[in-house]
């Protein structure tokens, strides 16, 4: 049984959760990351004081993925979706990302974005099959080409 529920940033599980999807992306882009320029930090970086909504799934009672938002204008932003590797395919992403689109519609969002790194060709393809569609890169990301950011929106 798949559960997702609304926690704090300071949430243990959801620390260990992002703690294990930034190792794996420090892994996936170690080589980026060795000449990145300060900016592309400064792009990737979350303030969890921006941080309006925590989601937590878990997967028979184990935490199993992780999702937040932020608020971008009249959007809100999808942040550190993540699916720990031994749950992936089981519905975890499913189950988050209904999460995400409930929570947004009650706070009055018209559509949720996100960005991609163009080495998660799993994650957009999950994002694709939820009905998630390519937009323009857009800011801060459009100011780091070296990101190679995926950028992709959903209308609520």
């Amino acid at each position: 049984m798949i559960e997702v529920r609304t926690c704090d940033w300071s949430d243990p599980d959801g620390e260990r959760l992002r703690a294990e999807m930034t190792a794996e992306m420090d892994e996936r882009y170690a080589d980026r990351a060795a000449n990145a320029s300060p900016a592309l930090f400064e792009a990737l970086a979350l303030d969890p004081s921006e941080v309006v909504f925590v989601g937590v799934a878990t997967r028979d009672g184990v935490p199993a993925g992780h999702a937040a938002l932020r608020r971008r204008g009249a959007d809100l932003e999808l942040k550190r979706m993540y699916v720990t590797p031994e749950a992936r395919g089981s519905g975890v992403s499913r189950a988050l990302l209904d999460w995400v689109e409930q929570t947004a519609r009650k706070d009055g969002a018209t559509r949720v974005i996100l960005q991609t790194g163009d080495r998660q060709p799993d994650a957009v393809r999950v994002y694709e099959r939820e009905g998630y569609v390519r937009i323009p890169v857009y800011p801060p990301y459009a100011d780091v080409p070296e990101l190679m950011s995926i950028c992709m929106a959903k209308a609520l």
